[in-house]
């Protein structure tokens, strides 16, 4: 459950990207970028929400590294 919630915030976290990447190229001159500004700050907030799962999974036993080194 943990695994789909971490994929659906990073879903998130690049639909966000796409919507900084179109204000970028829409709002190209104008001087308030308020609409870019807030697509960041929401695209920081899903970073840090999805570091703070990561965290939390790999405390709990939730998530596992498989890794043979």
């Amino acid at each position: 459950m943990l695994k789909l919630f971490i994929l659906f915030l990073f879903f998130l976290m690049l639909v966000s990207l796409s919507f900084g990447f179109y204000f970028l190229m829409k709002d190209q001159g104008e001087a308030p970028q308020q609409r870019l500004l807030t697509s960041l700050k929401f695209r920081i907030s899903l970073a840090v929400l999805i570091l703070l799962c990561l965290i939390i999974g790999f405390a709990t036993g939730t998530l596992h590294n498989q890794a043979p080194w």
